[in-house]
């Protein structure tokens, strides 16, 4: 099963897409959607959906994973958080790839035994893991780890 991973941002989309057949697991490629700053809020969230629509085609994944947004502080970050997500599921679904949502806490429980892990322990877990995946940032990092975490849980969601 080839599953994508996204960690949705409006200013940094982490994506990873990983390969999984049993209890092996192989990494295949990540990176970062990076919308432009000073770019219109909906000429970022169309960079996202394009972003995301560029890699179910050319890496045609069974899957996708995806982080839940959690409410911040400030609603108006969670509600553009929010709208990023959103541009990147419609691309995914718009594509009839199947979408399974996480929590940050039941990511974190999956892949470091830890619902509270810190982005330092989800690295270590991710780069030992997958020690080809050499994540250069937490969006990417994360990323691999929402992708590994339905790879272990699949068989639950099933």
């Amino acid at each position: 099963m080839r599953i994508l991973g996204i960690d949705p941002g409006l200013l940094h989309t982490g994506w990873a897409v990983i390969d999984t057949s049993g209890a092996v697991r192989k990494y295949i490629a990540s990176g970062v959607i990076l919308p432009k700053a000073s770019a219109p809020f909906p000429m970022r969230l169309a960079t996202i959906f394009r972003g995301v629509s560029d890699l179910c085609a050319k890496f045609s994944p069974d899957v996708c994973s995806i982080e839940i947004t959690f409410v911040n502080k400030n609603p108006q970050t969670t509600l553009s958080l929010g709208h990023a997500r959103a541009a990147a599921i419609v691309a995914v679904a718009n594509c009839d790839i199947p979408i399974f949502e996480y929590e940050p806490n039941v990511i974190k429980k999956a892949l470091t035994s830890a619902g509270h892990a810190d982005k330092e322990q989800v690295y270590k877990m991710v780069r030992m893991l997958l020690p080809a995946a050499k994540p250069k940032t937490a969006d990417e990092s994360d990323a691999i780890a929402i992708a590994l975490a339905h790879a272990n849980m699949s068989k639950f969601k099933f």
